[in-house]
């Protein structure tokens, strides 16, 4: 899709770069010639391990949830129901994933995921802990996922995610898995 125009709710977009692909969609690095955006294109490929009702309304709660609990994340910008897309303020910078796989990783990133934890639990919520959903711009970590679930201490930071913050074997394995794919 690189190089192709989108639209959202009228509004023209290129497509300049897949940036990844989730549970829930593909997000594009997209430009309107002046500025960078995140744009995720919604999906209905099937997932195993994952039950979705709808997709769109569940990025659309999750955000309005997250932004009140004052989880630090990019803006939302526009929403195009119709076509199933979402436009999100650009976060430059490096996921937690590229971090740790490059000795990049510093102390200060835990502390503030820890921060966020601090904000979700008593709100009785997880979000999607996994490292490639973390980026840092200006020494500031955000989530650029929308996705949060209730809380089960199974799949906590603490019990599930910091696994992968760090050179663990699980980090590794999936490093290895995802070498050379992109």
């Amino acid at each position: 899709m690189q190089n192709q125009s989108c639209t959202v709710n009228g509004r023209r977009f290129i497509l300049q770069a897949l940036l990844g692909k989730g549970k829930g969609g593909y997000s594009y690095l997209a430009s309107d010639g002046e500025k960078s955006y995140v744009l995720k294109q919604i999906h209905h490929e099937p997932c195993d391990y994952y039950q979705f009702g709808d997709k769109m309304q569940a990025e659309l709660h999750d955000y309005r949830q997250l932004r009140a609990l004052g989880i630090r994340m990019p803006e939302l910008i526009d929403a195009d129901l119709e076509h199933e897309r979402i436009l999100k303020e650009y976060i430059r910078g490096e996921t937690i994933f590229q971090l740790v796989l490059q000795d990049k990783f510093r102390p200060e990133y835990l502390e503030q995921m820890q921060a966020m934890c601090r904000l979700l639990y008593p709100a009785n919520l997880n979000i999607d802990y996994f490292p490639t959903n973390f980026v840092v711009q200006d020494d500031l970590l955000y989530y650029v996922d929308y996705e949060c679930n209730s809380y089960i201490p199974q799949w906590n930071f603490e019990n599930w995610g910091v696994q992968y913050w760090s050179k663990t074997p699980a980090f590794l394995q999936y490093a290895q898995s995802t070498a050379g794919k992109k």
